[in-house]
């Protein structure tokens, strides 16, 4: 792959309909969803109108208190993010400030004074969550021009206009297009090519009425962090967020790829990459990840099949284990992403395909085995071991191991007063405890439960119809789960 200087026009939409002022003061990219300093066309887009109108850059990353599902645990991911980046930023022409609102609204205004004194804002194009609508707001206010890139993953999301049903038919679009955008890879360090001017300081009224974040507040310490209206129930992870922690995770599963198709699917081997979270907050990039991949793997373009049979194997020419993994990365993360785009109502039950309402509404009234509310399943309190050793290591670790987050889902469906109601639980733990949720991807992985790009499979069952079915008497004999459940059979306590 080589990489291209400047940002294609395909990953480039206008906000608004002002103009580029060229007598402001600087260039502002105002950092969302890409949160780092590397393989990032936003901030590289930023660098290259910093060079062309000779203006400082100034990075905007803000931490606001009333986001949905705000809690310590996605606080602290961010914060260890944003500490990460200033140390990083600190070695560079940028001027890069960070802001953690202390109290609701205490941000309010910030954009736009900053904006009134650019000469162009930029910032990022992602497509779920409350950031679309939160860049509209921000495009009502913006006196000049506000530019939206999209650094989402390998295909621009604006390179087809198509929602796709299965994976088949995307992964088919894919391989046809694959090397269109191989070539178009955001520059590794992006403002090592751009000449402007060094970034000084902000005007002092600005930072009076808005202070830059203390290190204390960057190092999301228990007790700035009880100090803040977010929910406090929902605790802090071990794993650390950050560009230089994804990195960490990425080599680790790097070394041990080749084997990745055989033991991806045993939770007690452990083996996935657990970079989801940190795709999911932009600590790392779907081109990186690529690229270190490539260099593993020793591989080129050449490599690639002739053919286009939309198979979800032997197309690369890499290892097994390095294509089951890219499956995951690039079909099944980019088909969510697809949707998120091209579709509001992503989220919605009504968006299930026809057949899959049909044939649950059709078993809507079938008795459940059992029936738990929200509150049981969040607490973990079936009667189903290998379901409760799920949810709790989703509170305890915000996340569940990728196998099992299927037959947790299907078991909520299951044991759920109705199909409508197993999406809004399922919704509702994911997007509360989930490092990943609050994703096209994991968006993707709940609707997928409930038959989005899958296909109808016999025979019919009480409840399911025939959506697919799984049980947990199955997965336990099919897959290794032993120290598993000896390690997550009781919910962690506080203290």
């Amino acid at each position: 792959m080589n990489t291209q200087i400047s940002v294609p026009g395909i990953r480039i939409r206008s906000a608004n309909d002002m103009p580029i002022n060229p007598n402001g003061r600087f260039v502002l990219y105002w950092m969302t969803a890409f949160r780092r300093p590397s393989f990032n066309f936003s901030l590289q887009r930023s660098a290259d109108l910093a060079t062309r109108l000779q203006k400082p850059l100034i990075v905007l990353e803000a931490l606001r208190c009333d986001y949905p599902w705000a809690s310590d645990r996605f606080h602290t991911f961010i914060l260890q993010g944003m500490k990460c980046n200033h140390q990083i930023f600190q070695n560079t022409r940028v001027l890069y400030y960070p802001y953690v609102e202390t109290r609701l609204h205490s941000g309010k205004g910030l954009l736009k004074a900053l904006a009134s004194l650019a000469c162009v804002v930029v910032t990022d194009d992602y497509p779920c969550f409350f950031l679309p609508n939160m860049v509209r707001a921000a495009s009502r206010i913006c006196p000049v021009r506000l530019e939206m890139i999209d650094s989402n993953g390998i295909f621009p999301l604006r390179s087809t206009d198509k929602v796709f049903t299965t994976a088949y038919s995307f992964r088919r679009w894919m391989q046809k297009h694959l090397q269109d955008h191989l070539c178009c890879v955001p520059d590794p360090n992006p403002l090592d090519s751009g000449v402007f001017p060094h970034a000084e300081s902000l005007p002092n009224d600005i930072i009076a009425q808005w202070p830059q974040a203390s290190p204390h507040h960057l190092n999301a310490s228990p007790d700035f962090l009880s100090t803040l209206p977010i929910d406090h129930s929902v605790k802090p992870v071990g794993s650390p967020g950050g560009y230089a922690a994804a990195h960490e995770k990425l080599e680790r599963f790097l070394d041990s790829r080749e084997t990745y198709h055989l033991t991806r699917n045993h939770p007690d081997m452990d083996s996935t990459s657990q970079l989801s979270p940190y795709l999911h907050f932009g600590f790392i990039s779907s081109h990186e990840i690529l690229a270190r991949l490539i260099q593993r793997e020793s591989w080129s373009t050449t490599c690639l099949s002739r053919q286009v049979t939309g198979k979800a194997s032997g197309f690369w020419g890499m290892g097994e284990g390095a294509e089951a993994f890219l499956e995951e990365l690039i079909v099944w993360r980019e088909i969510g992403f697809n949707r998120s785009f091209l579709q509001d109502s992503y989220d919605h039950y009504h968006t299930l395909p026809g057949w899959v309402r049909a044939t649950l509404s059709r078993h809507a009234n079938d008795p459940r085995p059992y029936e738990y509310d929200l509150i049981a399943f969040e607490n973990a309190n079936t009667h189903d071991s290998l379901w409760n050793a799920a949810q709790n290591q989703l509170v305890r670790e915000g996340r569940i191991h990728n196998y099992l987050r299927m037959i947790w889902g299907k078991k909520i469906l299951h044991w759920s007063h109705s199909p409508e109601t197993a999406l809004s639980i399922m919704i509702e733990l994911n997007n509360r405890y989930a490092l990943d949720g609050r994703d096209p991807n994991s968006y993707s992985g709940i609707f997928w439960i409930l038959g989005r790009y899958d296909r109808a499979w016999g025979p019919e069952r009480p409840v399911f119809g025939t959506v697919r079915y799984m049980s947990s008497r199955r997965t336990v004999q099919k897959v290794r789960v032993k120290n598993y459940l000896n390690q997550y059979k009781h919910a962690q306590k506080d203290g």
